[in-house]
């Protein structure tokens, strides 16, 4: 029996690249052409960030809650449990963040504030919205694998990590828990297969220990008052 150091992350990926890929190409084709209504959503929260209203916090939130419970639902408990069992555990954790946007995303005052962490987070979103799509090309794949917010997890969890980033608020750093763990699972399985868009993925989930690590500077110690 070979020892466990000999195995490698490859062993433990329960399909293959190709069937991946595949089902990423399937699960567009079924929801062509709501493409590009995401796209003109994210358009329009980006306006909403730079230019927000009194009801403009609520419908942010809002929007996120409805992709994430949406994304639960159509991919990963109807296509990646096909392939993946993990899937359909992951699915609940999708639905609780879908219930903590709606809940507390409510409550964060959604805006571009143009501090260093609100741009970082800005970089975040515009990437996941204009350029991760085009990820499937530069790494040899067709136009119809490609990754769109609101369509796919990875897009979808890097443009929500991007928004938290830029919302203030006492519990914001809540919402980042699924995203990031989301990003540290996906790059896991994107690096089994040696795919590019791995990288983004990491990158993204340090970059959001940014905040995270800002607020546990802050909290004072026990021998010190708030």
């Amino acid at each position: 029996m070979p020892e466990w150091w000999t195995y490698s992350t490859e062993d433990f990926l329960l399909f293959s690249p190709r069937t991946y890929w595949r089902l990423i190409e399937r699960h567009n084709e079924a929801l062509w052409p709501t493409h590009v209504l995401m796209l003109l959503l994210g358009a329009a929260i980006l306006l909403w960030l730079i230019r927000p209203r009194t009801w403009s916090h609520r419908v942010i939130a809002g929007t996120l809650a409805v992709l994430w419970a949406w994304s639960a639902w159509s991919f990963l408990w109807e296509r990646y449990a096909t392939i993946n069992w993990a899937a359909s555990y992951v699915a609940p954790l999708f639905a609780l963040q879908a219930v903590l946007l709606a809940l507390v995303g409510a409550r964060l005052r959604w805006s571009l504030s143009w501090t260093g962490r609100a741009l970082a987070g800005l970089a975040l979103f515009l990437y996941a919205l204009a350029l991760h799509p085009f990820a499937a090309l530069l790494a040899g794949r067709p136009p119809r694998g490609a990754e769109v917010f609101g369509i796919t997890p990875d897009p979808t969890a890097i443009a929500t990590i991007g928004l938290i980033m830029m919302a203030e608020g006492r519990w914001s750093w809540l919402l980042l828990t699924v995203p990031m763990a989301w990003c540290l699972a996906s790059w896991a399985t994107l690096h089994s297969m040696g795919a590019p868009e791995q990288w983004v993925l990491l990158g993204t989930t340090l970059v959001a220990l940014v905040p995270v690590a800002r607020r546990c500077a802050a909290r004072p110690t026990s021998g010190e008052h708030p």
